[in-house]
């Protein structure tokens, strides 16, 4: 039966279950129509495309990670930050792999663009929880970008079961905030042609 009184919040958010469900590469108006109980022409009342769903779901994804990040970090600092941290983008990752995975490389379009405010708000969040360890201004972006590539590569490869041997994978993660607790820690006590590889 078709759904009567659709909004483009509801239409978005299916389209997020969807891709959570199939992946994002799975997304299209016709199945979104098909879970939705309407025509595909009738979508373009709340989105302009499949581009634009996507960058949609996208968006929706950065908010809700934003709020799990903010909320996670409150109170912490050092290791208890880097730790919280991973645990949220894992577990936000295993329960939204598709919404996520709309993320990766969607492109802000201006200013103004819902994606880039929520983009910004997560990194400013991450920005805070690196606040303690001493690091120059100029280097924060590095250390936001390594935590991201090891938080976001680790996290993809457990959610696609990538680690199939014998170690219990939360005690990599648990090695593994070490670790950057560690360097992050080093980072902002040593000069840097201490520990610079040139």
């Amino acid at each position: 039966m078709p759904r009567a009184g659709l909004n483009t919040a509801e239409v978005v958010a299916a389209g997020a279950e969807l891709a959570d469900e199939a992946g994002i590469g799975s997304v299209s108006l016709a199945a979104l129509a098909e879970r939705l109980g309407v025509k595909a022409p009738a979508l373009y009342k709340h989105v302009d495309g499949i581009g634009d769903l996507r960058h949609r779901i996208a968006t929706l994804a950065m908010t809700e990670l934003g709020d799990a990040v903010r909320d996670a970090l409150q109170g912490k600092s050092g290791a208890d930050a880097i730790g919280a941290l991973f645990t949220t983008l894992q577990s936000y990752i295993a329960e939204h792999p598709g919404r996520y995975r709309a993320t990766t490389g969607a492109q802000f379009q201006g200013d103004d663009d819902p994606l880039l405010v929520a983009g910004t708000r997560v990194i400013k969040s991450i920005r805070a929880a690196l606040s303690g360890y001493g690091i120059r201004p100029d280097e924060l972006d590095h250390a936001i970008r390594m935590l991201r590539c090891i938080i976001h590569g680790y996290a993809l490869l457990q959610a696609a079961n990538g680690f199939q041997w014998g170690n219990d994978p939360d005690e990599s993660v648990a090695w593994m905030i070490r670790f950057v607790n560690a360097g992050l820690t080093a980072v902002g006590t040593m000069p840097p042609d201490r520990w610079i590889v040139r």
